[in-house]
Parts: structure tokens; sequence; C-alpha cells
């Protein structure tokens, strides 16, 4: 987003120091491509399919939950991405001010293992976007040398976009979203045309239970999105709208996430063995013709790279706020080598590719919701950061408290977490009181975790919010008026 420090497109070196005023040229309006592309995923498809599927929901039903997901959950997303315009640093090293130096370690690691799940998750269904490619169009089968190499090519092209930085990112996600666009309105008509819809609205509704329960898988894929929104608005000027941040987030995930999740929800009455199915893109091949299914294929490999490279981008900063002394493009290489280590587990060995996607998303929910609770209330407390004390990792930062930790920001993380574990349900793991109350029941367990965390670190005595030190001379340079939002 910054076009003054570097050139769009070339490499970016800028790591998890804070951004000076006068680099903080970004406009708000450059976040509405970022969360459209960090959306363009066949997995949405898949994901509409199992509402009908798995949670036996009508077409209003989904409907239902595919517009509430993306307001709940990016909706999130953008307020903590206010954080970023504040700070000009990404989340996870804003969040130093709040966990303290070493307390950050602690939700930093889990969120820094978590994304390796959601990586594998999307390297493995962009492999299989291929592999479907290749099938349609030269009819090479899959089998397990086939399966490695295009999981192999899907990793490397995702290591070196991320690699390059936010400039080459954006420029990617803008002209995806104009491709992902013409062919979706493509699959859209093809839909109306061929759909039996007499047999669509003649599925009969689902519980309330299970409407509220699609509404958390759904938005678990933005919920995921929350620690890093930071990461994509820290260019953005200390004038920039809040407003907007939180608009153009919402907006950006939603005309994605709405269509996509309706089409396949409609897709559903022709896969009803999708949940069980080990591949989840093959059916796109059999519904769509040829003319339609190969290049909204491609686009959907595009997608899948430009949601990886988003996701390394970030987590390359987890790595180093976690204390790997690497540049940012090197610390995402250990993301890129881990995520294609467990993908070839789950191409290989996986039986399910739903069942093992979905329980991984009740949990996802769950680990970031922790931090989100924490960190959200905690900004409405302090709404700046000091970027030397974040920098400072040393006794010396205003940011050490107590022995390098916050006790109350530990301690409000840690409960909140326990206990949003203990209402979570999923085929991996059972928590003690996922049944039998409105919350285990509806699959609120992640909500439960933002509630309870935040609550407790707004209850329990905190350090004082230390004044910023100011920024050199040199860092407080007359921003142009080119910038403003």
């Amino acid at each position: 987003m910054s076009k003054t420090a570097e050139a769009e497109g070339a490499l970016e070196t800028r790591g998890i120091e804070q951004v000076p005023d006068h680099e903080r040229t970004g406009r708000t309006r450059e976040l509405f491509p970022t969360w459209v592309g960090a959306n363009i995923s066949v997995l949405l498809l898949t994901m509409g399919a199992s509402l009908v599927v798995a949670y036996h929901l009508d077409l209003w039903q989904a409907l239902v939950v595919s517009a509430a997901a993306p307001v709940i959950s990016y909706g999130l997303v953008g307020l903590i991405g206010i954080a970023g315009k504040r700070g000009g640093a990404p989340g996870m090293a804003l969040s130093r001010a709040v966990f303290g130096q070493r307390g950050n370690l602690l939700p930093g690691s889990l969120i820094w293992v978590a994304r390796w799940g959601w990586e594998t998750i999307n390297a493995v269904t962009g492999a299989y976007a291929m592999l479907s490619i290749l099938d349609i169009v030269f009819g090479l089968k899959a089998n397990s040398v086939l399966d490695l190499v295009m999981l192999l090519a899907f990793v490397v092209a995702t290591f070196a976009i991320s690699g390059l930085g936010i400039n080459a990112v954006q420029k990617c996600n803008k002209y995806a979203t104009y491709l992902f666009g013409l062919f979706s309105v493509l699959v859209l008509v093809y839909l109306i045309v061929d759909t039996d819809w007499s047999k669509v609205f003649s599925h009969s509704a689902g519980s309330t239970a299970a409407v509220i329960t699609g509404i958390g898988m759904i938005a678990a894929g933005g919920v995921s999105w929350i620690p890093t929104a930071p990461d994509f608005t820290r260019y953005l000027p200390r004038t920039a709208s809040s407003k907007a941040i939180v608009g153009t987030s919402v907006g950006g995930a939603g005309i994605v996430v709405l269509p996509m999740v309706l089409m396949g929800a409609v897709m559903a009455v022709s896969t009803p063995d999708l949940a069980s199915a080990s591949d989840p893109v093959a059916f796109l091949g059999e519904i769509l013709p040829t003319w339609i299914a190969v290049p909204y294929l491609l686009i959907a490999v595009i997608g899948m790279l430009l949601i990886n490279s988003m996701s390394m981008y970030s987590a390359g900063f987890t790595a180093q706020t976690l204390g790997f002394k690497v540049p940012r493009h090197w610390a995402v290489s250990v993301n890129a080598v881990i995520s294609l280590a467990f993908g070839g587990v789950l191409m290989l060995v996986a039986t399910s590719f739903m069942g093992s996607f979905i329980a991984f998303l009740s949990l996802l929910a769950v680990a970031f919701s922790a931090w989100v609770g924490v960190f959200g209330a905690d900004m409405l407390r302090r709404t700046e950061y000091d970027g030397a004390a974040m920098a400072d990792t040393t006794r010396t930062s205003a940011y050490w408290y107590q022995g390098g930790f916050s006790p109350a920001a530990v301690a409000a993380w840690a409960i909140g977490l326990a206990a949003g574990l203990m209402f979570t349900t999923s085929d991996w793991f059972t928590g003690p009181f996922a049944h039998n109350n409105v919350i285990g029941e509806y699959g609120l367990g992640w909500v439960a975790t933002i509630v309870i965390s935040g609550a407790l670190y707004l209850a329990l005595p905190k350090p004082p919010v230390a004044p910023v030190t100011a920024p050199p001379l040199t860092e407080r340079a007359e921003r142009p008026e080119s910038a403003t939002v």
C-alpha cells in the first residue's frame, strides 16, 4: 500500500517495525480488493453445499447464513484493523503492547501454529483444483506422485508472491477480483438456467441451532483474519476513516461470500455425497460444462494462491515477533515448508476432506477468538502504540510490564481460551459443556471465548497506558495531500 517507500510490485523489506508517518500513504479503498481476494476460494462453494448436506438447511436459511457470516466476522476484521492505522505496525507487533514482550509469545505461538493448518487447507484445495483441471483437459487421473507435484507447485508459487510483499499481493488481488467477478456471473447464469429449482425449494428447513452453527462455520474463515487485519492497514494514515475501514472490509468479503455460499447450496442438490468426499473441488467438473469449469478452476487456483500468500505474508510477521531473527520473506519460508509437509499428509491419508476441514474450523475460531477478545478490549483504552517500546524487547521497554508479561492480558486470554474450548464440539475434540446448553448446541464457543476473555481483561487490574515516545524528526515528515483518504 505504500508507494512512497517502495515501488509497487517491488520486494518489501519492511518488517514488524512501525511504519513512519510519511510512508503511510495508503487509502482505505485499497482494502476492498484485499478482502475480496481473501475470499476467492472454492471452499466457500463446498461450505455452502455443506449447509445443505451436513446442516440440512434450506435455501432461505442458507441465504441468512451467507449474509450474516461476513458481516459478523469481517466487521470484527475491520474493527481490529483500526489498530493498524493507530500504530502503523502488524497485528502481532501491536499485540506486544497488550500482552507484554514475553506474554505476547503465548497467543502469538498459538496463532502461528493455527495458521499452519489454515495454509495447509488452502494449499491442498489449490492442489486439488489443479488436479481437476488436468483431469478435465488432459484426462490425467490423480495419483500420489501427481498429488505431491501439484501441492509443491502451489506452495512454491505462494511463497514467491507472499515473499514479494504487500504491493505484489495488492496488485494481484485487484486483477483477480475482475476475473473472479466475470466468471462468477457466468456460473451464476448457468446455475439459474440449468438447476432444477423445484428440487431446490422442496428441501425442508433445518433447525435454528443449525442456522446459527452454520453462521459460525462460515464466519470462522473471516475470524482467522482478525489478528492480521492491522497488517493490511498499517500503511494507512492516522486520519483514515475508521468507518471506511470497517465498511470496505465487510463489503469486500460480503460481495464474495454471499453469492459463493448460495451457489454452493444450490450445487448441493447434485452433490449429496459432498460431505464425505476426499476431494473438495472435483464436483465442479461434474456440475459445470468444460468451458466454464476450466477457467473457473483456474481462477480458483489464483484465488487460493492469493489467500495463502496473504496468510503467509502475515505469518512472516508473527514469526518475527516470536523471535526469529530473519527478514520477513525468509520467515515466510517456514510456513511454506510446514504447509507442504502437512498438505502431503492430508492429501495422502485423510479420507474425508470436509470432515477434517469443519473440525479444524471449529477449533480455529476459538484459538483466534481468545486473542481477539483481549486485544479488542484493550483498544477501548489505547489509541496509540509506542513504536520504540514495541521494538525494544529488553527490560527497558515500556511494554515489559511484570517480567515481560501483562498479567491481566495473559490471564484473560488463557481463561477465555479454556472456557471456549469447553463449549466446543468437533470430530477431533468435544468439550465437557458442548451439550445441553445454548452455547454448545448452537456452536457459539468462539463467541463465548471473545466475550469471556474481553470481559475478564476489562475487569482485571492493568498497568496504565504509558505515554507514547515522540518519533524522530525524520519520521515526522509532512504527509502529502495526495495521501488523504
